[in-house]
């Protein structure tokens, strides 16, 4: 009888599987439940909630929930749009969607100021008509952050899910006469019901956890989230125990939204079809063309403006940036290739024990792969901090915790990628190689790490992405002598040097792009070899 890697005798002989799937469940629990649990026991006994904390708890879950209204509200038209129309540039337009994901999220605040802060584009436009300029920061700056963040996530979910709808559905919609009103009834309103409230959970859930768009444009205490006032109360106050107390209070925000996420949404109970792409019928009118056109335009001007101000203002001054600037890339590089590292040895440790294990140890396993999604980065910074500190000065550790925290974030999506490909390859070719008495590394090597090369190649540009950008833990710990490359742009815009900032912010863009396709590209390239 053969087993998942190989015959059943041949499990006992390769325990390396189990040691080193064990070890990265336990270094994954330690970071998550450990420093929830340091975090627990020094809110023992600590200090009350105070007005400004209920009032960094309202502003957090009021923030949280207008950015995931008018994210998911502003993308239905947008997918519905893409799903519908075909026209020139169009895969590129969805390529470009998941931009903002890997986007540093300091650069796309630079952007936004360069188009809606007082001297921005829009603000001098209003100038010339004689009104007066535009003010970003506060709530509002925040929801359309964030909503320039989300809403293309919102586009891809939205758009995979009307892409999803059998085309023989519509087929039979057209040949029963019914026009644009019944087919929405009909077919796409049972969609939306089943894929928005998930989008809607999932940008709630990550707009909770926002940090550098409200350490940027909260615009003081009326403009706090939680995760500002754990920054503040341990960085300028450190007062530890009223840190610890709001670092619970966010997981338990994040636990509940999390949790939410996989039990909310509906089946839309559409069946299965055979995939095909065909014509739709009754959506031809100039009054629909145009509606879609204006969908689309909209978007692309509102996603792609900030990138393009960043690039134009940041580019004359890229060659004569100080040497404090390139230090911190040279940080921020090697930062971010250490949590590549450590994403992908965590995610494939975890996938192959779990694709080796059957039952609770399987679904455990999973969980315990998402379970950094619920966990704030600061919460895990404060917590190591507090089991650190008795031991050794924590400043000193700054960088190594900043890229083992980068790759527990990085952690779930890593997972999401790796998991379904070994899955498949197993099932597709691992009869053959249990036949053939292929085990242990030889396994490893001929038939797993090949059949991986794309999905980890994708991992790694994610994770390389996410980390190089991160703006979180290394604002806790850090001291001015160093920073990462985004903490170093942040110092600039407090110091109001824009110039300088745009050039900064252009070759912290041009380090995550070219960091993401590297790695993607090298997985389609050893993937095709």
């Amino acid at each position: 009888m053969a087993g998942r890697f190989g015959p059943v005798t041949g499990r006992a002989r390769h325990p390396v599987i189990r040691i080193a799937g064990g070890a990265a469940a336990l270094v994954v629990a330690a970071l998550t439940l450990g420093t929830l649990v340091a975090v627990a026991l020094r809110a023992d006994g600590g200090p009350s909630l105070g007005p400004a904390d209920w009032a960094a708890i309202r502003f957090t879950l009021i923030q949280a929930v207008l950015s995931a209204v008018f994210s998911v509200l502003l993308a239905v038209p947008v997918a519905r749009a893409l799903a519908r129309r075909r026209f020139p540039g169009r895969v590129l337009l969805v390529t470009l969607l998941g931009a903002p994901f890997i986007l540093p999220t300091i650069v796309a605040v630079l952007g936004l100021l360069a188009v809606f802060g007082r001297s921005g584009i829009l603000s001098t436009a209003l100038g010339w008509v004689g009104l007066g300029p535009i003010h970003i920061y506060g709530l509002h700056g925040v929801v359309l952050a964030h909503v320039f963040f989300n809403m293309p996530l919102a586009v891809r979910l939205i758009l995979q899910g009307w892409l999803a709808i059998p085309a023989e559905r519509f087929r039979l919609a057209a040949s029963l006469g019914m026009g644009p009103r019944e087919v929405f009834r009909r077919l796409e309103w049972p969609m939306l019901r089943a894929v928005v409230p998930g989008a809607f959970l999932v940008i709630f859930l990550v707009c909770t956890t926002s940090f550098a768009v409200a350490l940027t444009l909260g615009g003081g205490p009326r403009g706090t989230t939680v995760e500002l006032a754990i920054y503040q109360a341990f960085r300028f106050e450190f007062d530890l125990g009223r840190a610890a107390l709001l670092s619970l209070i966010q997981f338990g925000i994040c636990a509940v939204a999390a949790v939410a996420v996989w039990r909310v949404s509906l089946p839309s109970g559409l069946g299965g079809g055979l995939g095909r792409v065909v014509e739709r019928w009754g959506i031809a009118t100039p009054g629909l063309r145009a509606l879609d056109a204006a969908a689309i335009l909209l978007a692309a001007l509102f996603l792609l403006t900030p990138l393009a101000l960043i690039v134009i203002r940041g580019a004359p001054g890229l060659l004569s940036l100080p040497p404090s600037v390139l230090q911190a890339t040279f940080r921020s590089l090697v930062v971010a290739l250490c949590s590549v590292m450590l994403t992908l040895a965590l995610a494939l440790s975890l996938a192959l024990m779990a694709q080796r294990a059957r039952g609770l140890v399987a679904g455990g396993t999973e969980a315990l792969a998402s379970l950094s999604i619920a966990v704030s980065p600061l919460v895990i910074g404060t917590g190591l901090f507090l089991l650190v500190y008795p031991f050794a000065d924590p400043v000193r550790l700054a960088l190594p915790i900043t890229a083992l925290v980068n790759a527990l974030m990085s952690l779930p999506f890593a997972y999401r990628a790796i998991a379904p490909a070994l899955a498949e390859v197993e099932t597709v070719r691992g009869p053959l190689a249990s036949s053939l008495g292929m085990r242990g590394w030889a396994r490893m090597r001929y038939m797993v790490l090949p059949a991986l090369a794309r999905p980890m190649g994708f991992a790694a540009g994610l994770a390389a992405a996410l980390s190089m950008g991160d703006l979180g833990v290394i604002a806790l710990f850090a001291d001015p002598g160093q920073v990462t490359l985004p903490m170093q742009l942040y110092a600039l815009m407090g110091s109001y040097r824009m110039e300088q900032a745009a050039s900064t912010a252009l070759l912290l863009l041009a380090c995550s792009l070219a960091l993401f396709w590297i790695f993607d590209r090298g997985g389609r390239m050893r993937a095709d070899a």
